[in-house]
């Protein structure tokens, strides 16, 4: 996984200021590489470090984030969750997600060319592909119960 310097980068490259607020957003996203937290969440530890930061502030630099590729966004049961992510060496990739823990684990293996032979003369435009499930750690614990 790439550091928040990375990140730093991306950001400065595409005319974003560096400012204490979106470095400590970074910071806080930067724990959650391998799970997904819920935006809501991200939202109040930024509110209790800063106050007067409003909720579409948050919100607008987690998108910034998301189109940047410094973060993965998705929604899951109505809720939006995100995972810090900025690692550019990787390639295209799915997900399984344990519906116990969150933890996530990448997929190298796409579904697509399977549909997109059913879908002959359509233009797929884009795609989301994730598995939930119950990851082999949660599996054992409920076996030792």
């Amino acid at each position: 996984m790439a550091d928040i310097d990375s990140a730093l980068q991306i950001l400065s490259r595409n005319n974003y200021k560096l400012t204490k607020q979106r470095k400590e957003l970074l910071k806080y996203l930067y724990q959650f590489q391998s799970e997904y937290i819920n935006v809501s969440q991200v939202d109040e530890f930024m509110h209790q470090l800063y106050p007067k930061m409003s909720h579409n502030t948050v919100y607008r630099n987690i998108r910034d984030f998301d189109r940047l590729g410094i973060v993965e966004m998705q929604t899951r049961q109505g809720v939006l969750q995100v995972k810090y992510q900025c690692d550019f060496d990787h390639f295209h990739h799915h997900h399984f997600i344990c519906t116990n823990c969150g933890k996530v684990r990448e997929l190298d293996e796409c579904p697509m060319e399977q549909f997109a032979r059913q879908l002959p003369g359509y233009r797929i435009t884009g795609h989301r592909f994730e598995i939930y499930g119950i990851c082999d750690e949660c599996m054992q614990k409920f076996k030792n119960r």
